[in-house]
């Protein structure tokens, strides 16, 4: 089950958590469609990953300065995190299969 992220924890909870295991951060917004449709997806590849990578929602209206600080241009934004670092970003939605390739092939590497 994917968790919500703020500014205050954003360094914290998936920056630093990353170097441990790597972190997907769900750059959404409430009024946003397609963010709603890959949020479901995003809740079971967290289950089925269970402890081989951690996934985090983060609310762009409600924490503009790191929206702004990782250049979100459009949402949904996925972003993975690995070794504390910046490791892929994946914009827009996508079926669960694609997502799910996306974040095995990222943590892969």
């Amino acid at each position: 089950m994917a968790f919500d992220v703020t500014e205050q924890d954003f360094i914290e909870r998936v920056v630093e958590r990353s170097r441990e295991v790597p972190v997907v951060v769900d750059f959404w917004a409430e009024w946003c469609g397609p963010c709603k449709q890959i949020g479901p997806a995003l809740d079971e590849i967290a289950g089925a990953m269970n402890g081989k990578v951690k996934i985090v929602k983060l609310n762009v209206d409600e924490n503009p300065a790191t929206a702004a600080k990782y250049g979100i241009m459009s949402i949904p934004t996925l972003m993975l995190f690995k070794n504390g670092e910046l490791a892929s970003r994946q914009v827009g939605a996508a079926p669960k299969q694609k997502l799910e390739q996306w974040i095995t092939s990222s943590t892969a590497a």
